[in-house]
């Protein structure tokens, strides 16, 4: 097998890694950003209707 092939290849999975890495944390952080909106609309519904 040639070292260009070899490279190739690696390229290739390290950027597949990237991309899996990447969408794990994008995902996990609107999960985030989504928990942080309802529970400040949940918030705000809570302190007009009862206080």
């Amino acid at each position: 097998m040639s070292e260009d092939f070899l490279f190739y290849i690696l390229c290739l999975v390290a950027i597949v890694v990237v991309v899996l890495v990447v969408k794990k944390i994008a995902s996990c952080l609107i999960k985030s950003v989504l928990l942080l909106v309802v529970l400040t609309v949940l918030a705000y519904i809570y302190l007009t209707c009862y206080a």
